[in-house]
C-alpha cells in the first residue's frame, strides 16, 4: 500500500425537510428543504470549503439537490447526480407511520413488518449497500488522490457505514448515528478504507429541527 494515493470521500446526509404533516415521504418528489434545513445545508458547505475536494455528487431526490448546491457553490464546483444516492425504496411512503392511526397500527399492512432482517417493507439492506459501495466507488475513481462529496439520505448512509465496518446491517433506526446535514467520512489509501470519522457540522441547529422531518 506504500505509496499509494490517499482519497476522501465524505457522505452527507441532507437536511431538514419541510414535512408539516410527518409522511414517510421516501422518494416521492417535492419534498425540499425547510428554511432551517436550509441554513444547515450551508453551515455544512462552510465546514466543507476549502477541503481538497474536486467532486461534488447528490442524489436526484430534490432535498439532496439542495443541500448539494451550497456545497458546489462554495468549493465552485459542479453538481454530478448519482441516482445509486437515492433514499430507499418503502412500502409505506407517503403515509403517516407510527403514532395513534399510523400505518402500523392496521393490520392490513403487518405482513410488511414480518421480516425486519431485510426489511421487508422496503429495499433490503444488501441492495442498498451495495448501490452505496458503487457510488462511492465511481467518485473515488474521479477523486483519486483528493477528496469527493455525496450527499444522500439516513439510511443508505448509515447502511453504507455498518457495510465498511463490518457490521450487520440490520439496526435499530432509532439509534443511528447520521443526524441532519451529517458528514460521514471515509478515508481510502488505494482502494483500501482505513478510517471512517463523522461530524456534525449544523449542531447548533439540530435542537431546533422537527422531529420527523428528516430521511
Amino acid at each position: 500500500m506504500s505509496g499509494a494515493p490517499t482519497t476522501v470521500i465524505h457522505v452527507v446526509r441532507h437536511g431538514e425537510v419541510h414535512n408539516p404533516e410527518g409522511v414517510l415521504y421516501g422518494r416521492l418528489p417535492g419534498y425540499h428543504l425547510s428554511d432551517l434545513g436550509v441554513r444547515m445545508a450551508e453551515m455544512t458547505a462552510d465546514h466543507l470549503a476549502g477541503r481538497d475536494v474536486v467532486h461534488v455528487v447528490s442524489s436526484p431526490l430534490e432535498r439532496a439537490q439542495q443541500t448539494a448546491r451550497p456545497i458546489g457553490e462554495r468549493l465552485g464546483l459542479p453538481v454530478a447526480t448519482d441516482v445509486r444516492l437515492i433514499e430507499s425504496e418503502n412500502k409505506f411512503e407517503g403515509m403517516v407511520v407510527g403514532g395513534p392511526g399510523g400505518a402500523i397500527t392496521r393490520p392490513a399492512n403487518w405482513l410488511l413488518l414480518i421480516n425486519p432482517l431485510l426489511p421487508s417493507w422496503g429495499e433490503g439492506y444488501r441492495t442498498i449497500a451495495a448501490r452505496m459501495l458503487a457510488a462511492v466507488g465511481a467518485a473515488r475513481a474521479v477523486a483519486r488522490g483528493h477528496e469527493a462529496v455525496l450527499v444522500s439520505h439516513q439510511l443508505p448512509v448509515v447502511t453504507l457505514r455498518r457495510r465498511l465496518e463490518g457490521r450487520v446491517l440490520f439496526h435499530d433506526p432509532r439509534k443511528r448515528e447520521c443526524t441532519l446535514a451529517s458528514v460521514t467520512s471515509i478515508r481510502y489509501v488505494g482502494d483500501e478504507p482505513v478510517e471512517l470519522t463523522y461530524s456534525e457540522p449544523a449542531s447548533p441547529l439540530l435542537p431546533m429541527a422537527r422531529p420527523g422531518a428528516g430521511a
